[in-house]
């Protein structure tokens, strides 16, 4: 009987300038691998919104002040397997 494996989808946003770099310390970690194919994510282009709550300190915009991005940003999504490659693919954004 085969086993499956548990499989994630990880999202993340990035300016358009950091998406190579993101991207690649994300694939580094294994993350965006289905079968015998590497390096594989779907990226839509678009532009962000949002509203800082009361306790925010935001770097653009006002606290309770609907903002919207004023450049466009990349929506990058990818396969992730099983809950240590999340977690290797989320600390990789991070740094």
């Amino acid at each position: 009987m085969a086993t499956t494996v548990p499989r994630f989808k990880l999202v993340f946003f990035t300016p358009v300038p950091a998406a190579t770099p993101c991207k690649a310390a994300v694939f580094a970690t294994g993350a965006g691998r289905i079968g015998s194919y590497y390096e594989c994510a779907f990226t839509t282009q678009g532009v962000g919104q949002f509203r800082p709550g009361d306790v925010t300190n935001p770097a653009t915009g006002k606290v309770r002040v609907t903002e919207t991005v004023p450049v466009p940003e990349l929506k990058i999504e990818m396969v992730c397997y099983e809950d240590e490659g999340v977690r290797m693919a989320i600390a990789a954004l991070k740094e």
